[in-house]
């Protein structure tokens, strides 16, 4: 997108991330500050990365994060509504990032899943038109397609609750829309950082099944996928990026080639060990379902599932 664009849309405006601190939540709070938002409200039940980010320093390397007027720093939980309710006064955007997002965790601590994920969405959405928000851009993930986890379960379900909300907001202006992940490179999580530790420390490499395949996608991916559903979203859509699918066999080659050489080892000294699936894996993952796939727009760079309540004609351009 070009940067007038992304200016018409942050300039002046307040705007609330939940799950701030977070890997995705954070880049988007870094990504927004540059087009000159009235305040951002960097909303977060962690409190050490909260402290951590609060110690950040501007482009300038001149002020920390918490120094600078625009930014608000909210420890909170989205499973409390009544917090909610309060970070969300006068908020134009929100970008909803909150989650229980391990899928071992999940698995074990199902109901967990559901209170955050699920309820805690609802929470953000009852929030949301309450408070006369703009728009609502919540953060999905391809786990939520044909899911066989807890965790892809209860994020189809924050799906479906975002849609509805766009269908039943009755007179209220509130836009509802969520983009769909795959795995992000190098966030907390990602199994690149994970190999890269076992390489550092010689310990062998975990793989679940070298067949498995993932969609890939990088953290700036995931920035331009948001602004891109923020500018284009009409409500109930889920955006998708185009991204491509990687073989966990051929990941792994790759990661042991780059970082045997960074940290002087051997390549033929690291032992590969299959540990095969965890609960809740699935060995291919999917972007779309077959019946979200015969009604889906295609871009040059995206697909949007339009909303399947109601099929308005929709025009889709940047």
């Amino acid at each position: 997108m070009m940067q007038k664009q992304l200016e018409n849309i942050f300039r002046g405006k307040k705007i609330l991330v939940t799950g701030g601190t977070g890997c995705i939540g954070s880049e988007i709070v870094r990504s927004v500050l540059k087009y000159g938002p009235e305040v951002i409200r960097i909303f977060s039940n962690d409190e050490n990365a909260t402290f951590q980010m609060m110690q950040e320093t501007d482009s300038n390397g001149t002020k920390l994060m918490h120094e600078i007027a625009n930014r608000r720093f909210l420890i909170g939980d989205i499973r409390d509504k009544e917090r909610v309710l309060l970070a969300m006064e006068d908020i134009d955007i929100v970008y909803h990032a909150a989650a229980l997002k391990h899928v071992p965790l999940c698995e074990y601590n199902p109901f967990e899943a559901i209170k955050t994920n699920v309820l805690g969405t609802q929470n953000v959405i009852e929030a949301a038109l309450e408070s006369g928000v703009d728009r609502v851009i919540s953060i999905s993930t391809d786990k939520a397609v044909n899911p066989v986890s807890t965790m892809g379960a209860t994020k189809l379900l924050a799906e479906k609750l975002i849609i509805d909300a766009n269908e039943g907001k009755g007179s209220k202006p509130t836009i509802f829309s969520s983009v769909r992940f795959g795995n992000v490179s190098f966030s907390r999580g990602s199994v690149i950082p994970l190999f890269e530790e076992q390489i550092r420390q010689k310990r062998p490499i975990t793989i679940t099944n070298p067949e498995m395949t993932r969609y890939m996608m990088s953290v700036s991916d995931t920035i331009e996928l948001v602004f891109k559903a923020t500018h284009l979203a009409k409500g109930g859509e889920v955006f998708i990026l185009k991204m491509p699918v990687v073989k966990l066999g051929d990941l792994i080659d790759v990661i042991i080639e780059v970082y045997t050489e960074k940290y002087h080892n051997k390549k033929e000294s690291i032992e590969k060990r299959i540990i095969g699936l965890r609960p809740g894996e699935k060995m291919f993952e999917e972007l779309m379902t077959e019946s979200e796939a015969a009604v889906a727009f295609e871009t040059d760079d995206m697909l949007i599932i339009p909303p399947q309540l109601s099929m308005p004609s929709i025009n889709y351009t940047i």
